[in-house]
C-alpha cells in the first residue's frame, strides 16, 4: 500500500544570500595550524582558538579547540586551516581529510556541501543533536547572544526519507520551537533550502 505525503507549508526558507564567511576571516593573515589525531582535528594556540570559538568554530577540549570533519574542511578549503598529521608531521590534503571523514559518517560529503553553503551565507553552523537533526544554525550577529533559530535537516535528491521520519523531526523542531528547514542537495551538489510547517498524510 502506497502512502503519499503531502506537505503544507512548503517554502522557500529566508535564508539570506550572504556576508561571506571568507571576508570576515580576512583579518587572519597566517594559516591556523591543526593537527589530525583519532578523534579528529585539534588547533592548540590560544590565540587561534579565542578566534575561531568567536566565530562559532569547535569546542573546547583539555584547553584545546576540536574541530569536527566539516569545519576543519570547509576552514582548509578556504586556505584558512593547515592540518598536520600527529603521528608523521605531514600536511594532510582535503581529499584525504574527507576519506577520513567518509570513515565514520556515510553522509559525509552531503554534510560538508550543506555546512559549507551556510557558512558561505553568513550563517554560524553548528553541530545537530538527534532526530536526524544535522545543523543548527544562527541568525547572523546572534551567535553567543541568542539560541539557534533553524534546525537543518539535509536530504540528498534521489534517496528517500520517511514521512514518519520527518514528522517525528517537525514535531521535534516545534517543541523547541524552532524552525525546521528541509535543505535539499540536487545531483549537481547544489543546495536548495525549504521550511517545512506541516505535515498532511492522504
Amino acid at each position: 500500500m502506497c502512502t503519499t505525503a503531502l506537505v503544507s507549508g512548503l517554502e522557500i526558507a529566508a535564508l539570506k544570500q550572504p556576508e561571506r564567511e571568507t571576508e570576515a576571516m580576512r583579518e587572519i593573515e597566517l594559516k591556523i595550524r591543526a593537527s589530525l589525531g583519532e578523534k579528529g582535528v585539534l588547533v592548540s594556540s590560544p590565540e587561534d582558538i579565542d578566534g575561531l570559538s568567536l566565530r562559532g568554530y569547535g569546542v573546547s577540549e583539555k584547553k584545546k579547540l576540536m574541530l569536527t570533519f566539516y569545519e576543519a574542511l570547509f576552514l582548509v578549503s578556504k586556505n584558512i586551516l593547515q592540518v598536520d598529521d600527529e603521528k608523521t608531521g605531514k600536511e594532510v590534503s582535503f581529499q584525504n581529510l574527507l576519506r577520513r571523514f567518509q570513515l565514520v559518517d556515510e553522509d559525509a560529503w552531503v554534510k560538508y556541501l550543506i555546512y559549507r553553503d551556510l557558512r558561505s551565507r553568513g550563517y554560524v553552523a553548528r553541530e545537530g543533536f538527534g532526530l536526524g537533526i544535522d545543523f543548527r544554525v544562527y541568525e547572523r550577529g546572534e551567535y553567543g547572544k541568542e539560541t539557534a533559530r533553524y534546525l537543518i535537516f539535509g536530504i540528498q535528491e534521489g534517496k528517500p526519507v520517511s514521512v514518519e521520519e520527518l514528522a517525528r523531526t517537525l514535531k521535534y523542531a516545534q517543541s523547541l520551537k524552532k524552525k525546521l528547514v528541509l535543505a535539499v542537495i540536487n545531483r549537481r551538489g547544489e543546495v536548495v533550502y525549504y521550511s517545512l510547517s506541516q505535515l498532511t498524510l492522504k
